[in-house]
């Protein structure tokens, strides 16, 4: 029943999932607009012009990509230290890992629109985006992730197909909180846009306050949905 509390962690409600959505969008777009046109929540496009570059041994540019990527790579890694070594005792072990990630972000807002200031915030965000990624992965069970949609929308698509196909039970909750999640992500999309254009460098703060509400809420329990 709807408001019923239920064992599971607050970690993999679809409240917390919506939110760290919204803030992936919300830092998606902020970095395209105020730091030289970066998406800097992904690493593909990186990869892809990392090997580029290679190929026409242009190493100076090379090395501007790779940096993002092992900012990404050592933010993986970093989280997973932190689940390894933290206890729960009273802070879930992601909650340290939003801190960082908030204070990270905060530095984000502080530093200028210049030749070094928009390649190192890029890279603090590629970082900040490794540490929610890697710490928030799963929604009941199901894996997603907050700071891209591609593999979202073709676990929601298949799920759709599998409730259209196959009547498949719970396919249909299933593909609906991937649209949520998506919906949400371009929520946070459009409100980086707006932000971007008012607030300029220092709109990531608002990310920052709706991660601090994900921070508070992993004190309590999840309740059940529908």
């Amino acid at each position: 029943m709807l408001g019923k509390k239920i064992a599971g962690q607050m970690s993999e409600s679809l409240l917390v999932g919506c939110l760290l959505a919204w803030a992936g969008g919300f830092l998606e777009t902020y970095s395209f607009f105020t730091r030289d046109g970066v998406f800097a929540n992904c690493q593909t496009g990186n990869l892809v012009m990392l090997a580029m570059r290679l190929t026409q041994q242009n190493f100076s540019e090379a090395l501007m990509y790779l940096i993002p990527i092992a900012a990404f790579f050592f933010g993986v890694l970093l989280t997973d230290l932190l689940r390894d070594k933290c206890g729960n005792r009273f802070f879930h072990w992601r909650q340290p890992v939003l801190l960082l990630e908030i204070a990270l972000l905060i530095l984000v807002g502080l530093l200028p629109q210049t030749s070094w200031g928009n390649p190192t915030a890029t890279t603090l965000i590629s970082f900040s985006c490794a540490l929610q990624v890697e710490s928030f992965r799963k929604i009941g069970g199901s894996v997603y992730a907050t700071t891209m949609c591609t593999g979202n929308l073709r676990s929601g698509t298949s799920h759709l197909a599998s409730l259209l196909l196959r009547r498949e039970p719970g396919a249909g909750r299933k593909s609906l909180r991937y649209f949520v999640i998506i919906a949400l992500f371009m929520s946070g999309a459009a409100c980086g846009t707006g932000a971007a254009t008012i607030w300029e460098t220092r709109a990531v703060w608002g990310a920052c306050l709706v991660l601090l509400c994900v921070f508070f809420l992993l004190f309590c329990r999840p309740l059940e949905e529908g």
